[in-house]
């Protein structure tokens, strides 16, 4: 057993893991898949991604926040006596020209070089994390497809019990927002319809346009049309979801209250759940969609291009259900700290 520490920093949030890692003997055989308990879970949202879609650089104040959530984190490890950290960061800080800013803080902070993974590592990690509890459970069928859907990219996996095929394409629920829903960019708001009052996104249209949601649409097609020259998206047997995006649409078609993990976890969502969502995301007002208990402040403003990313995906493969899972890239870092 190992005391780790595993971190994921993406274009929108920052998670800690924090968890005892079992690997099976050599004698258990080729089937034992280990055991990951969670010590400490924690995920904030720093948004670094912030205006790298458009500036290409990494602004001062999305680094001051991922620095001070880092000094929190650097905290927690040194508390729980993890023997060995790995801090994977992703799509925000692989496109960002300043991104020595962001390394040298990283390092100074938690005393580990922050790994800016391709998206092909990144997407290994996120089917090792998702499908670690999966593959032992036999009414399942293969393939699976796991999708990542984060702030800055999208990763798709196709894999039985290890990676046949992966592909990462810059369509996330942030980097949709900041392309096509906030005054400025690509898309401008037609007649009657108003900015959002949210600090963090006063010049965003809210809620969408008819042609600013079109415009996401062939954006987030055109993706999935490269992502199938790699993955041949049409064989996927099962659909697993990663993310916030995917975790809280679980959580809006759960009905919960709160966020509760043990809930979301491998629940199941069906196309016609995940549509009708999707829809009222993307008509609904920014105080509307704060509303929604389960919603995490963070993600108000880009919920609605997350969700239809997953529901862009369900309609290209064909899938009539996705199983939402808790575990992800996260987990993966978590199992490479194991050997």
């Amino acid at each position: 057993m190992k005391r780790v520490a595993a971190i994921d920093c993406g274009t929108n949030s920052l998670r800690l893991l924090v968890a005892d890692v079992t690997v099976p003997e050599a004698s258990s055989g080729p089937g034992a898949a280990g055991e990951l308990k969670d010590l400490e879970r924690r995920m904030e949202i720093v948004r670094l991604g912030q205006d790298v879609d458009r500036t290409g650089r990494l602004a001062p104040e999305a680094l001051e926040r991922t620095f001070a959530v880092c000094r929190e984190y650097a905290a927690v490890i040194k508390g729980l006596g993890a023997e060995r950290v790995r801090f994977v960061a992703t799509s925000a800080s692989r496109d960002a020209e300043n991104r020595e800013d962001f390394v040298r803080g990283v390092r100074d902070i938690l005393g580990v070089e922050p790994e800016v993974i391709t998206g092909d590592q990144e997407a290994e990690f996120s089917f090792i994390g998702a499908t670690k509890d999966l593959t032992s459970c036999a009414d399942l069928a293969r393939p699976f497809l796991v999708v990542d859907i984060g702030g800055g990219s999208t990763e798709f996996v196709l894999g039985s019990d290890s990676v046949r095929a992966a592909r990462s394409v810059d369509v996330g629920c942030v980097r949709m927002t900041e392309r096509h829903l906030v005054h400025g960019g690509q898309a401008h708001p037609s007649p009657g319809h108003r900015p959002s009052t949210s600090a963090a996104h006063a010049s965003l249209t809210d809620p969408p346009t008819p042609g600013q949601i079109s415009a996401m649409k062939a954006d987030i097609a055109a993706a999935l049309d490269r992502a199938g020259e790699t993955v041949p998206l049409d064989e996927a047997a099962t659909l697993v979801g990663l993310a916030g995006s995917v975790t809280t649409v679980a959580a809006i078609a759960r009905g919960l209250e709160g966020y509760d993990s043990g809930a979301i976890h491998h629940s199941v969502i069906s196309l016609a759940e995940v549509r009708e969502i999707t829809e009222r995301l993307l008509t609904s007002t920014h105080a509307e969609r704060a509303a929604i208990p389960v919603l995490h402040p963070g993600r108000i403003d880009v919920i609605g291009a997350g969700a239809l990313v997953l529901l862009s995906v369900m309609e290209r493969t064909g899938a009539e259900k996705v199983i939402a899972s808790e575990h992800d890239i996260l987990d993966g870092i978590a199992w490479s700290l194991a050997g």
